[in-house]
Formats: C-alpha cells, structure tokens, sequence
C-alpha cells in the first residue's frame, strides 16, 4: 500500500486538476444516484395515498432529468478517467523505461527484450484502472454507502443498523480475500514475463531455427511455456472469483433480511410501502457499491502483483557508479591508459587479467586476437558499458602516465563518456525512420545542412544522390533495406555529428566483402582523422592503417608495441600473424 500511495503521488500530482475534476464528477454521479430512490419513494406513497395527479408528473420529470444528467455525468467521468490513467501511465512506462536504459549491461544480460516489453508494457498497463479511478471511487463509494446509512436511518434506524452490520461484513471479507489473489497475480506477470520473453528469443532468430529444422523444439517449448502460464492464470483467477462467489451469498442472505424485515415493519404500520421500497432498492444499490469496491480491490489485485514487479524493478541499481569530475577534459584527442584491469562478466571466469597499456592521444591502436581473447571487452569497458573488477581505466590530455591531466573514467557521467568517445560495431541497429532520423538519432536540433556536410566530407555524396527521397528516405522495416556497408556508412555520419575525442571500431568491416570494405575506407581514414582510435580487426587492411598494435589471448597481453618497431622484427608476434595471413591466423 506504501507503494501504491507514493507512486499515486508521483504520478498522479502533475494532473491534479484533471483528478479535482474526475473526482467531482463522479462523486456528483454517485450522489444523484442516491437521489432519484427518494423520488420513486415519494411517487410511490403519492400514488397510493391518491392525491393530485399533479405531483407525480414533476416526479417522474425530476426523475427523469436526473438521471440524464447522471448518465452524461458517467460519460464525463469515464472520459476523464481513461485520460487521467493513460496520462500517468505513460509517465511512468517512459519512466520506467529510462531507468532500465540507464542499467548496466549486466541488467540486460540477464534478462530478454520480450521479458522486458511485458515488464514495461504488460505491468503497467494493468495499473491504467488503478491510476485513473481505484482511489476516487473507493472514496466515492465508501461515501455513498455512508449516505445510503444517513438517509435509511431518517426511515427506521433498525433498517439502518442491519445494513450497517451488512457493510461491516462485507468489507471484512473483502479485506480477507483481497490478500489471497495478490501472490497469484504477480506469478502471472512473470509467466507472461517469460512466455514473451522466449517469443523474442525464437522469433529473431527465425532463420537458424528453420535451416536447423528446430520447428518442432520451439512448439513444444512454447507449450511448456503456455502450459505455466494457463496455470497461474487459472490459479489468479479462482482466487479473484472466490470474491464473487462471497457476494453472491451476501446478497442473497442481504436481500433475504431486508424484505423479511420491510414486511414485518410495513405489517405493524411503521414505514409506508414507498419506504419497503426505499430499502430495497437501497440494499440492492449497497450491494452495488460493495460489487464496484470490490471489482476495486480484483483490480488491486492485479496491480499489486504488477507495483511489486515495477518496485522491484525501481530498486535495480546501476553497477556503474559516476562521481562526476569538476574539471573538463580539452577538445581534441585523448591519451587512453589501462591499469592493471581485471575484468569478468563472472567472478569466478575473469575475461582480462592485469591488462596493462598506454595509447598515446591521436593515435591508433590495432587490436588484435582469437574469438574469445577479451578485444571486445576492452572496447566495451573503454565505452563504460561495465566497470573493471580490479584496476583503472583513464583518460588524458598527454601521453605519459606522469602527467597529472588524466581521469578516472568513472568520474565522468555516462553520458559524458559516450560524448567523448563513440562506438561503431559489425551490427548497426538501424531505425523504422527516416535517414535523417537514423543518423541523428532523432535529435532535431541537428540542421539538414550539417548531414549533408558530414556526408560530403565522408564522401559519400554519390551515395547520398542514390537515396529515392533523400534524408527523407525510410529505412528499416517496411522501408529501404540497406546492405551491412551502407549501414556501416550511416554509423560513421552518426559519429562525425557528435564529434568525438575517441573512435572505436569493432570489427566494423568484418561482415563486409572487399568492394563494399574498400568503399568505406575513405570514410574511416576520416573518421581517425585527429582523433585517438581503437581497431578491433581480422583483414591487413584495417590494421595498416595502425600506429601500435596490441595481441590478447585467453585475457593477457602477448605483445604490444609500435607498428613500424613490430612489423620489421622477426621474432615478433606480430610479424609472424603477417606472414601466415592475418586472417587465417586469427581465425
């Protein structure tokens, strides 16, 4: 409940006008639903008692009035209420969304995208009831039954207290029952969690499962899957219809008395027949507002399972830390230090161990070795998608380890960090959106002008001439298919637009055929250009380009040293991966 009420606070309180309004209008609703039984009551001992006819016209006018009034009145506040909920609900799924983004990789190692749509998605949208009309109408309809009490109390105080004794009752075993449901719920979110979960897992890799005739394997995983949730969802909801089952009774019991009891009164002469149907209109509409509370509190229900599923997901911090420096690092080039950087994605399998090295500011180090040597986890710990175990990683303005211009990568924030240094991988993630969209990563403030700049200093103005609808043109689903170069093309005028200090490239070309990685080259001799970079390679093309080269294996430095020094001395490592073929002796 704590949880509840602070984030009906959070979210709730930028839109408290638009809940003063919901509020009022369906308090307004309910209480002109109170109003209209003592007008059939009055009717009622009217037309008995035969008087003028008169009366009983205005009667059913009034009658009428009010309750056109009360539907509209109902449609305002189901309006309303549906805005106010997708409002907040929105706030918090982007919230929400922002949060995860800002997790360490780690997070993401650990759990899929589909489990992460249902989480983000799926359990917010089970709170949208909640947030737009769960409290007003509790409120609301605690009041009305308050009201109910007052005005069956003016007819004979012994009604009143059976209906009391009623409410008391009813609102005992709704409390009780409330908690059964709310373990149930929750273990269903995290079933659907896991089904959409495995449903990304097997649909993105639609092409493997089907050339390695895995078709079968997957249906009968998805059963499995189907089957657990089936049976949380079967348990959720016998827990939820057990409430249901309770008012059933309660009414019929409710029901039962009242008109046991309006006949014994009515038979002695103390309430009028309009008043029998007072109360009995009176106990079906009590039981009416029980129903709604507790369809109220089925709907809590579901959303508690789903607030303890987002406040866990809340409590989730950020492995990497950021103690932000005062001092700000100098445009330009940046010296880049390792030291003593150990680093597993385990404790227990460390990837690097006491990695060690300098890359002297504006140039460029090849880094090479096998699959599974820790190259891409170097590049991923420069990038601050995870911090050393042991060690520290440092930037700087000289090339020396003495010079006191050098920072710990962890006193800058992340988004510093992504500032001064950018990243372009063998997968380029390309957008459903427009080239302009794509290389600017939606950031309008970027001009037409300056795109097309970039693009021309990249020379790639022929291959922007192509483009059917220029910047325009839609790329990704639905639109152009780019081939593995041209998106290459389009992570390079991403970087160039941001202007970093610190280029990495991990094995950016791998994927590439020779005329398509020859088309690029112009592009990343301009993209090093006066800038500190790190080659991530397999082909003697991209590693030429190199000022030092760096050898790992199995997480330990075999050799590092000047290009020019290594590629001239024989007993080198390097030296000798020349003469077998690069790529052949890396593979």
């Amino acid at each position: 409940m704590n949880q509840a009420i602070q984030l009906l606070v959070q979210y709730l309180k930028p839109l408290r006008l638009w809940v003063v309004c919901l509020a009022v209008l369906i308090i307004t609703g309910i209480g002109l639903q109170l109003i209209n039984p003592l007008i059939i009551r009055y009717f009622i001992d009217t037309a008995v008692a035969g008087e003028d006819t008169r009366p009983l016209l205005l009667a059913a006018l009034a009658f009428l009035g009010i309750s056109i009034v009360a539907q509209i009145i109902g449609i305002a506040a189901v309006y309303v209420g549906e805005d106010v909920g997708w409002r907040a609900t929105n706030r918090l799924r982007a919230d929400l969304t922002r949060h995860c983004l800002q997790l360490d990789m780690s997070f993401h190692n650990a759990h899929t995208p589909g489990e992460m749509i249902e989480r983000i998605d799926g359990d917010i949208l089970a709170l949208a009831n909640f947030f737009s009309r769960f409290v007003i109408r509790i409120l609301g309809n605690v009041l009305l039954l308050v009201g109910v009490l007052l005005v069956v109390a003016f007819v004979d105080w012994r009604i009143s207290l059976v209906l009391l004794a009623y409410i008391v009752l009813g609102i005992a075993a709704m409390l009780y029952l409330g908690r059964i449901g709310v373990p149930h719920w929750q273990a269903t979110r995290q079933a659907g969690a896991e089904l959409f979960g495995f449903l990304e897992e097997q649909l993105s890799g639609t092409e493997d499962v089907r050339s390695s005739n895995a078709v079968n394997y997957v249906l009968h995983h998805l059963l499995k899957f189907n089957q657990a949730l089936s049976e949380k969802v079967l348990k959720s909801v016998t827990a939820a219809n057990l409430i249901v089952m309770a008012w059933v009774g309660l009414y019929v019991v409710g029901q039962t008395v009242t008109f046991l009891l309006g006949y014994t009164l009515l038979g002695a002469g103390l309430i009028t027949i309009g008043s029998v149907y007072l109360v009995i209109y009176y106990t079906y509409f009590v039981f009416g507002r029980l129903s709604e509370i507790t369809a109220q509190i089925q709907d809590l229900q579901q959303a508690a399972g789903s607030l303890k599923r987002v406040a866990e997901l809340y409590a989730v911090e950020s492995q990497i830390k950021s103690e932000p420096h005062p001092t700000v690092l100098p445009p330009g080039p940046l010296a880049v230090y390792f030291d003593n950087v150990t680093f597993g994605y385990t404790e227990q399998e460390p990837v690097l161990q006491n990695i060690s090295f300098c890359l002297p500011a504006g140039r460029t180090l090849g880094l090479l070795g096998r699959t599974g040597s820790g190259k891409t986890t170097i590049t991923r710990l420069l990038f601050r998608l995870y911090d050393p175990i042991q060690g520290t990683i440092r930037l700087g303005v000289e090339d020396h380890y003495a010079q006191p211009e050098t920072y710990d990568l962890r006193q800058f924030t992340l988004s510093e960090v992504h500032q001064r240094i950018s990243l372009v991988t063998q997968n380029v993630q390309l957008f459903t959106a427009s080239v302009r969209d794509n290389v600017t990563l939606f950031d309008k403030r970027i001009p037409d002008t300056q795109i097309r700049q970039v693009m021309a200093d990249l020379g790639l103005s022929d291959w922007y001439e192509k483009l059917p609808a220029g910047l325009d043109t839609l790329v990704g689903t639905g639109g152009s298919n780019l081939s593995a170069g041209e998106a290459q093309l389009l992570a390079f005028v991403r970087i160039f637009l941001r202007n970093p200090n610190v280029v990495i490239l991990d094995e950016a070309s791998s994927r590439l055929d020779p005329a398509t990685e020859k088309r690029i080259e112009h592009a990343i001799d301009k993209l090093l250009e006066n800038r500190t970079g790190i080659i991530v390679a397999h082909r003697l093309s991209t590693v030429h380009r190199a000022d030092h080269i760096l050898i790992i294996e199995d997480g330990q430095i075999q050799e590092f040293g000047d290009y020019d020094v290594l590629v001239q001395d024989s007993t080198s490592r390097f030296y000798n991966l020349l003469q077998a073929g690069l790529e052949e002796a890396l593979a």
